[in-house]
């Protein structure tokens, strides 16, 4: 079993910037690989960024592509997601997950709002 906590964020101005992260516990050790997804009303949820359990980034979505940074910190089981140039359209809620095997584990979500 794994538990994943998140925090960071908020409400904040088109152009800012925000940092989430998402402590994991539990059965860390069998965790493949971590991301962060995000859903907007009424959209599907969707793949924001993901990072190997080495830390190396594997995939961002082309809409945040060189504003959004995921990194990890293994020694504080974490991984954070600085998000810079905030626009309206990031506004959803994110949410954190890891991959164990062939089973997903969830985070309970963090609401991000860019005012314009």
């Amino acid at each position: 079993q794994v538990q994943l906590v998140e925090s960071g964020g908020g409400l904040v101005q088109a152009g800012g910037s925000l940092r989430l992260s998402c402590a994991a516990s539990g059965s860390i050790f069998s965790i493949r690989a971590m991301g962060w997804y995000r859903q907007a009303p009424g959209k599907q949820r969707e793949l924001v960024a993901a990072i190997t359990s080495g830390g190396t980034p594997i995939n961002y979505a082309g809409s945040v592509k060189g504003r959004f940074t995921i990194s990890r910190a293994n020694a504080k089981n974490t991984v954070y997601l600085q998000m810079n140039s905030l626009k309206p359209e990031d506004t959803a809620v994110y949410y954190c997950n890891a991959q164990v095997g062939v089973f997903d584990y969830w985070g309970q979500g963090t609401q991000v709002t860019v005012s314009s």
